[in-house]
């Protein structure tokens, strides 16, 4: 009986997008990103993005063969777009073990506890870098400052020295932490379109990650609700405290290009499975991402809250589902 499908009434039209095609035109968008993260940091970007891959595939692996007697679907590439994309969560010195226990989170729990793609309830990448934001704290947010000159091996295989010599010397705060403290230089706009400035592998690079954007909207991935949704809404709350006071609160394009808000509205908060299926839904359930982020990275003990806004908003999407639901195909629609 698991095998049946319980299939809708007619019409049905197939769009010709598969569950590959869709998974490895997100990775090629991700390509961008992740070629700056290795200009900036170094070999330790290739290794943490190949250690992460390799984990969650292994992860999904050992589960579909062993425990749940199924037939594998690593071919699909989603285990890959998830390995990439906790990769793009977390510094570049971050040790191995570390990964595969995020790994084992993101793929074991969040995703094949609930049967396997298609039916998880919150993204797995993110559960899986929140668990080892709060599980690891110091190794999380010990940011290696982009050095580009900075290629020698020593220096970037150093994931196990913690001392605090090496801390001083080649990790830094991100901006929304030097802001958030008050302390330090803000990286100028350029430098934060380009990369040069401490985080996340994968968050440094807002204009590679935009290029990625645009790639999916052509090649129609995703549309544009969400991602245009979270950033509106980030850019007016943030716009509307910045004009009532400039001197503590900081501009809406600091906020865009900071941190890991255009990973985490682009790659994020687009997936599928866990993102509402109407257009109108999408764009309430961006504007929610947009306000808790917001509210979190002004008012709360976090300078970053675009993974835990992704988060809660996931938990809503049945709820959004249910009330907002797309067009009946066929049905008449009244005008006035």
């Amino acid at each position: 009986m698991s095998k049946l499908f319980t299939v809708s009434p007619a019409p049905h039209i197939h769009s010709g997008n598969s569950i590959e095609r869709l998974m490895y035109d997100v990775l090629l968008a991700l390509v961008p990103a992740f070629l700056v993260s290795v200009w900036f940091f170094g070999l330790g970007a290739l290794y943490v993005t190949a250690v992460s891959v390799m984990c969650c595939v292994f992860v999904e692996y050992v589960i579909q063969k062993f425990l749940m007697k199924q037939e594998t679907t690593l071919h699909d590439g989603s285990a890959i777009v998830t390995g990439v994309l906790l990769a793009f969560n977390v510094p570049t010195n971050i040790p191995f073990w570390i990964l595969f226990l995020g790994a084992v989170m993101a793929i074991g729990v969040v995703k094949m506890t609930f049967g396997g793609l298609g039916n998880n309830l919150f993204n797995p990448a993110l559960v899986g870098r929140v668990f080892m934001l709060l599980s690891f704290p110091v190794h999380m947010t010990s940011w290696p400052k982009p050095v580009v000159s900075r290629w020698n091996l020593e220096t970037v295989f150093s994931f196990s020295d913690y001392s605090a010599e090496y801390i001083d010397a080649f990790t830094g705060a991100t901006p929304l932490g030097v802001f958030k403290e008050g302390s330090g230089n803000i990286p100028s706009t350029l430098d934060m379109l380009i990369g040069n400035m401490g985080g996340s592998m994968g968050e440094i690079a807002a204009a590679a990650l935009l290029l990625g954007l645009v790639y999916m909207l052509v090649r129609k991935v995703v549309t544009w609700h969400i991602p245009v949704s979270i950033i509106l809404t980030t850019a007016v709350f943030t716009g509307i405290l910045w004009l009532a006071n400039p001197e503590t609160f900081a501009t809406p394009v600091f906020h865009l290009l900071t941190g890991g808000l255009l990973l985490g509205a682009i790659f994020m908060a687009t997936d599928y499975v866990t993102s509402p299926m109407s257009r109108a839904g999408m764009l309430v359930y961006g504007v929610g991402i947009g306000v808790i982020t917001v509210i979190i990275r002004v008012f709360g003990a976090y300078p970053e809250g675009i993974s835990f806004a992704i988060l809660i908003m996931n938990a809503f999407v049945p709820l959004i589902n249910t009330y907002i639901k797309p067009t009946l195909f066929g049905k008449e629609v009244k005008n006035g």
